[in-house]
């Protein structure tokens, strides 16, 4: 196509700015907003329609599988189209489901549709602003990450207090309604008013691979493999194993705190109390690793950051401190899957084919943590106590934290100068990263920029 028919890609005031937006958009999204607080709706639910509570349940675990499902067709899309092509009708579709949830006849399976429905276009609510976000950010890339990853959690802090509110006093139907609107409400404004992705160009929404600038032709297309060459390799393989390891163990550990020290004598309250520590540490070990990615080798930070919740894991059975402790450590290593998902797809696969990556990675991530807690269980039941999983648990960890390690230098690093060119001129960073003619790197390729 001809780059002279698109119109002048979007500035921004400041690419910071498309971080904040991206942060509080992901935060009124799925995860924050519906399954963080599941467990005020099931018994609402269980009271008006008669059901069991894994009846209910169950309605919160086809919305996951929607989304795993969703979530790679989100990621095919996103490299063949315009950002708000994709995520403005996901978001649409997504707060439209969630309101029909309140209005479908009380029949099973019917009840489980709009759930399902709400979860399979969840998945363009989030991994969109993860695109827009890396491709203004090169050398500070990581704490971009932090930044959007820490706004993005403080939706599953304050998301369960604004339910609770609604709850008590206008029911679950309203209170969903609600919480459709404000999602929506919040996305649209971020989407339109802060998010952008940098040097895009699109006909109708079909995104170019080309752009006409002062007589020269530029490439839009960042070095990178196709998917094809990515499966072919063993660095997709190793990130895959990896992250999908560490999802099971850390989320496992996540939710089974509270019955690991209640079965140690802690009082319900002070259990209780753990989770807010274990919430404040994960936005501090989000934010932290993010600034350390700058500095460090990611296979470096992933490795000390999963080797916390070793340490903290066996501080639960100790005391109230020693348990304060060890949710601390296990707090500093949740999310960490998801947060360097994004990353080590961009430095090790590289951004040519950053949203079908993505999208498959991302679902087998979500798909293997939701098992988590699930194993732990049966781990207990077989073998009769919390303390009898835990060597399981940390033996897993330190697999992975051996196993991330055999990934090497990046094929794919930070171009020098690309972050202060990119907040300029978005098609001049892209004839930085890739020459003013080429088009598409060939198989295989590996760039040769420098940190």
């Amino acid at each position: 196509m001809n780059g002279l028919l698109t119109p002048r890609a979007e500035r921004v005031r400041s690419p910071w700015w498309v971080t904040v937006g991206s942060g509080l958009a992901m935060a009124v999204s799925a995860g924050p907003v519906i399954m963080s607080t599941q467990s005020l709706f099931v018994i609402p639910l269980a009271a008006e329609t008669g059901w069991s509570r894994a009846t209910v349940t169950a309605a919160f675990t086809f919305m996951a599988l929607g989304q795993a499902i969703g979530t790679p067709v989100v990621g095919h899309l996103l490299d063949r189209f315009a950002f708000r092509w994709v995520v403005v009708p996901s978001w649409l579709l997504y707060c439209l489901c969630l309101t029909l949830a309140t209005v479908v006849p009380r029949t099973l399976p019917l009840f489980y549709v709009p759930y399902f429905l709400a979860g399979f276009f969840a998945g363009g609510t989030l991994i969109p602003f993860m695109k827009a976000v890396f491709s203004w950010f090169d050398s500070k890339r990581g704490t971009a990450v932090g930044v959007t990853a820490s706004l993005s959690a403080l939706g599953s802090t304050l998301a369960p207090l604004l339910a609770s509110f609604l709850l008590t006093r206008y029911g679950w139907q309203t209170t969903y309604r609600w919480l459709a609107l404000l999602a929506l409400v919040v996305s649209m404004v971020m989407v339109f008013g802060l998010v952008r992705v940098r040097a895009e160009r699109s006909v109708r929404g079909r995104l170019l691979k080309e752009a006409k600038e002062d007589d020269h032709t530029v490439s839009l297309e960042l070095p990178g493999l196709t998917v094809r060459e990515a499966l072919r390799g063993t660095d997709f393989w190793l990130i895959a194993v990896n992250l999908c390891l560490i999802g099971v163990a850390v989320v496992g550990l996540q939710g089974n705190i509270v019955p690991m020290v209640a079965d140690q004598g802690i009082s319900s309250g002070r259990a209780a109390a753990l989770l807010t520590v274990f919430g404040l540490t994960s936005l501090l070990g989000r934010m932290l690793g993010g600034v350390l990615l700058d500095r460090f080798q990611a296979p470096h930070v992933c490795a000390a950051v999963i080797l916390c919740p070793v340490a903290g894991m066996f501080l639960l059975n100790v005391s109230f401190a020693g348990a304060a402790v060890g949710a601390a450590l296990i707090g500093l290593a949740f999310g960490v899957e998801i947060d360097l998902l994004p990353y080590f797809i961009s430095r090790y696969l590289g951004m040519r084919r950053f949203g079908s990556l993505l999208g498959l990675l991302n679902a087998a991530v979500m798909l293997t943590s939701a098992f988590g807690p699930l194993a732990v269980n049966l781990g207990y039941e077989l073998l009769g106590s919390y303390d009898a999983v835990m060597p399981f648990l940390a033996g897993v960890l330190l697999l992975c934290a051996v196993l991330v390690l055999r990934l090497g230098p990046y094929p794919y690093p930070a171009a020098t100068g690309s972050d202060g060119v990119a907040a300029q001129d978005g098609t001049a960073d892209a004839a930085l990263r890739t020459g003013p003619l080429l088009t598409s790197p060939p198989a295989g390729h590996h760039p040769h920029e420098s940190k």
